[in-house]
């Protein structure tokens, strides 16, 4: 090997042993450090599970007791069982902010590891355009007549060869891991949105929980505690629910005449996402349900039953044009806490039984964007989302005898329009 070639390998080793030994320092204390957060991480995620499963429980408990006949103490017996899984949602919450965090710190931290082999790469690339610069610029002709021997020219010509491939690996490595560090750097901004909703999800949660003790404290008041007074307001209730659902059966039944399929989207699933997440309950049209429970013997939307406080979103773009409590004006006879929103393509929804509400007249939505929280106000048996698809342009809000300002429209089956899979 001639002195020029032993030089440029002396060279080329060293760049490698120094900035290699430079960055794995770097790895693996970020390595031992990401290792530890995966672990806390880990940790949660089980704490996240065994929760669930105590929802779970809870839920199927939960709709037993609503089967189970209408009395103060099954009212009363619900009630506590709705906020116990509050409580065990918001539990779920705080682990899940907690869990967050970590994710964040070690996003954060795998970030640091990538910046230590972006510099590390740049460094090395850095120091192998000098070696090359500082070599000859001699193309292999030149080399082999220069040199006294063919073993000569053929080291030289090998060690700058290695220094040019060594090049090139680097100028890769620093692609790949450019490529890294931005894939990275936009999963930390989506955990952050995560987070934002999160936080949104527990506050909101928070409030339902607090009205829903205020409730149970009214129906006490109300009924001073006594299953027979419980028992004669409840039968006023059932006729006034069964006066509002004929009077809007009759008149949504002269809206549908009025629908042009021609203003409307194609009928396929996916047209608008699911609200909510949940199961169904009950589907639209002559259901088993509403043949009893309804005097207009016509369901027009569909239930989707979840847990009191699961977040429900806007299944496409849209304008929120009501909002409104028809508790205030006959409780637990209607839609109770709605919200209606109008869509670009003539499609309107309405969704009703909320706990709560989080938008107001006039906001523009996105798909996705949570509009409120799964409830049971209104006539509702138990917590679910009451949810309807109406052509646009037959919808409007009007007068109801038995509950004040009404929402009407010509309806349709929501399940035309819902990817029903996804439920």
């Amino acid at each position: 090997m001639t002195r020029k070639s032993l030089k440029i390998f002396i060279a080329f080793a060293l760049c490698l042993i120094f900035f290699g030994l430079k960055g794995d320092r770097v790895f693996a204390q970020v390595a031992t450090t990401t290792s530890n957060l995966q672990d806390l991480i880990t940790q949660k995620s089980v704490q996240l599970q065994i929760l669930q499963d105590q929802r779970d429980q809870l839920e199927r408990t939960i709709q037993a007791t609503s089967q189970t006949g209408s009395s103060l103490k099954n009212e009363l017996k619900q009630m506590d069982y709705n906020i116990s899984q509050l409580n065990l949602s918001i539990q779920a919450n705080k682990i899940t902010l907690d869990k967050l965090n970590l994710q964040i710190a070690a996003a954060s931290s795998d970030v640091q590891n990538i910046n230590g082999a972006v510099q590390n790469s740049k460094d090395t690339i850095r120091q192998l355009f000098t070696e090359l610069q500082q070599a000859d610029h001699d193309n292999l002709f030149t080399i082999f007549l220069k040199n006294k021997s063919l073993s000569q020219s053929v080291d030289e010509a090998q060690s700058l060869a290695t220094l040019n491939k060594a090049l090139i690996d680097n100028i890769q490595n620093l692609k790949n891991y450019q490529l890294q560090l931005s894939k990275k750097i936009q999963e930390q901004k989506q955990i952050q949105v995560q987070k934002q909703v999160e936080n949104v999800n527990l506050a909101n949660r928070q409030t339902i929980v607090q009205e829903q003790k205020t409730e149970k404290q009214q129906i006490l008041a109300q009924t001073k505690d006594q299953e027979q007074l419980y028992r004669e307001q409840l039968q006023q209730v059932i006729q006034l629910q069964l006066s509002i659902s004929s009077e809007v059966e009759k008149i949504e039944a002269e809206l549908r005449k009025h629908i042009d399929p021609n203003l409307l989207p194609i009928p396929r699933p996916g047209v608008l996402a699911i609200p909510v997440e949940g199961n169904l309950t009950q589907g639209y049209g002559y259901t088993k349900f509403a043949k009893n429970g309804y005097r207009g013997q016509f369901h027009n939307g569909v239930d989707i039953g979840a847990p009191i406080g699961t977040p429900i979103v806007a299944p496409e773009d849209g304008t929120v044009i009501v909002t409104g409590n028809q508790d205030n004006y006959c409780r637990k006879a209607a839609y109770g806490r709605f919200v209606v929103l109008k869509h670009p393509d003539n499609l309107t929804t309405l969704y009703g039984h909320l706990s709560q509400i989080i938008v107001k007249k006039g906001d523009t939505v996105k798909k996705g964007d949570i509009i409120g929280y799964v409830g049971r106000t209104g006539y509702a048996t138990g917590p679910h989302l009451h949810f309807t698809v109406y052509a646009g342009p037959t919808f409007y809000m009007g007068f109801s005898r038995g509950c004040g300002s009404m929402p009407y429209g010509g309806d349709l089956d929501p399940t035309d329009y819902l990817d029903m899979t996804q439920l």
